[in-house]
């Protein structure tokens, strides 16, 4: 099955691997259930829906949105670099992590359903964007493709660390699922430490931060 732990040990030609990916990334564009409640792990579950006004439910909506969009954009640079990946271990880590945060897709779209919106309308081109992004490190050889998981995951993490200052108190339910969303980041990003991450240069991790930058304004807004 595609995307599956098999896909990344069996030995699959070039022309598989990338009509594997495409796949995968049509199952990412597609809608994630959000009428089925997100799923059986969704966070916030068992917390009350509180009342919000009409600005906080808009913010709220915005930096879901936010999180959505980065989690469109996750997917595509995993399936990108595991394109390329010439380490079947390595390979197999992107995959699974990719696998995990598939559920991360799940929970913002229900959430951002729950607040009477929808994901970014932009979300086809922050996928083509990051698939293209994951590729080129994916090229640059499996180490560099580590370092750029484990930075990538770290920058995350800062930002949804800031989306739960800015998030606001009483909206529990949004606070739930990035909190969840920020444990399950941190440990992927340990994880490609642990694998052998190579420290990215101070030039990428800037150009990085600026990309996500201009994705968060898009996402935010559209």
């Amino acid at each position: 099955m595609p995307g599956s732990k098999a896909d990344s040990r069996r030995d699959y030609s070039p022309a598989d691997r990338l009509l594997m990916r495409l796949h995968d990334g049509l199952r990412t564009m597609a809608p994630q259930g959000a009428a089925e409640g997100g799923g059986a792990d969704y966070p916030a579950a068992r917390l009350p829906d509180a009342p919000l006004d009409a600005h906080a439910r808009r913010h709220a909506a915005g930096l879901m949105r936010i999180n959505h969009a980065g989690e469109v954009s996750a997917q595509a640079l995993y399936q990108g670099q595991a394109l390329v990946s010439r380490d079947a271990d390595v390979r197999a880590h992107l995959l699974k992590a990719a696998g995990e945060e598939r559920a991360h897709l799940r929970w913002c779209e229900e959430r951002l359903h729950e607040l009477g919106e929808r994901p970014s309308l932009l979300s086809p081109l922050w996928y083509v964007g990051s698939f293209a992004i994951g590729a080129a490190a994916g090229i640059a050889g499996d180490r560099w493709n580590l370092g750029f998981v484990e930075e990538t995951e770290r920058q995350v993490v800062e930002h949804l660390e800031d989306h739960l200052e800015q998030l606001p108190s009483e909206d529990g339910r949004s606070r739930a699922i990035v909190e969840a969303m920020k444990q399950d980041e941190e440990r992927h990003g340990d994880e490609a430490a642990a694998a052998g991450a190579r420290a990215l240069p101070p030039p990428v991790r800037a150009l990085m931060r600026r990309v996500a930058r201009m994705m968060k304004f898009g996402a935010y807004r559209l």
